[in-house]
């Protein structure tokens, strides 16, 4: 059998990283038959080309107009981290009385953890968050309509949007695919970007709550500048200069 090209190696690593959703050095090159040193060059180029990020020993895909991960991944991947970052977005909630829930496994454990004590009216796009929230007593549910995306089981469109434009809420929860201080906030999908910014056009507040690998990815939409957000929660694994970093462009960084 002959050699794969560069090209097709590299091909193959990204199939590898968006089946798993990471790969490692050392197993791709003894699957691959090449050296350790020509696998972190591959993953060099992928990084290069937004398709990978290197972590120390391997990568993880870059989501993109051609990849997303499921919501089912999701709630596979960085549980524990996810969970203290979604009770404390929800702590920021102060005195809002209506407040937008995202798409996406953190903005549901957001709605999750929200209280229960106090009449809350929530907006959602996302059928999951409305299910964990519609049997509680206090909690009003609007569940915006539209198109149901199958990967993440939320509604996009125009009828979204425009079920949305009519709202003035006090804050808003959301997610992205990437965040990054160049290029703002980031997803993949046209469609969820619409919904995502008409979301914060709508909220007097928009807390932005994710993951440390979503620091530094860039994804196919921009649809939020750092400066938008009032505040980013995140954990303790984005370094603290790097919260920094982000916390001059304007919102109160807090790592859990």
């Amino acid at each position: 059998m002959s050699a794969m090209s560069a090209e097709e190696r590299q091909r193959e690593i990204v199939k590898a990283a968006r089946r798993t959703g990471a790969v490692d050095v050392n197993d791709l090159a003894a699957e691959l038959g090449v050296a350790k040193e020509t696998v972190r060059r591959d993953l060099r180029a992928l990084e290069d080309h937004g398709l990978v990020r290197r972590t120390h020993g391997g990568a993880y895909p870059v989501e993109s107009a051609g990849f997303e991960t499921t919501l089912a991944f999701r709630a596979t991947s960085h549980v524990p981290e996810k969970r203290r970052i979604a009770a404390a977005a929800a702590e920021l909630l102060g005195d809002a009385e209506t407040v937008f829930v995202d798409e996406g496994f953190t903005p549901q454990l957001i709605a999750e953890a929200l209280p229960r004590d106090r009449p809350l009216t929530v907006v959602t796009a996302s059928l999951p968050a409305a299910g964990a929230l519609a049997e509680a007593e206090n909690m009003s549910v609007l569940l915006l309509g539209g198109r149901v995306r199958h990967g993440t089981l939320a509604t996009v469109d125009h009828w979204t949007t425009k079920m949305l434009a009519g709202f003035v809420l006090d804050v808003a929860f959301i997610g992205a695919n990437g965040i990054s201080r160049e290029h703002g906030l980031t997803t993949p999908d046209p469609a969820v970007s619409e919904v995502k910014s008409q979301a914060i056009r709508a909220s007097r507040r928009t807390v932005f709550a994710g993951v440390h690998t979503k620091f530094g990815a860039v994804s196919f939409c921009r649809f939020a500048e750092i400066s938008a957000l009032e505040a980013i929660v995140t954990s303790t694994f984005l370094p603290t200069s790097e919260a920094h970093r982000y916390s001059l462009q304007g919102p109160q960084v807090i790592r859990v």
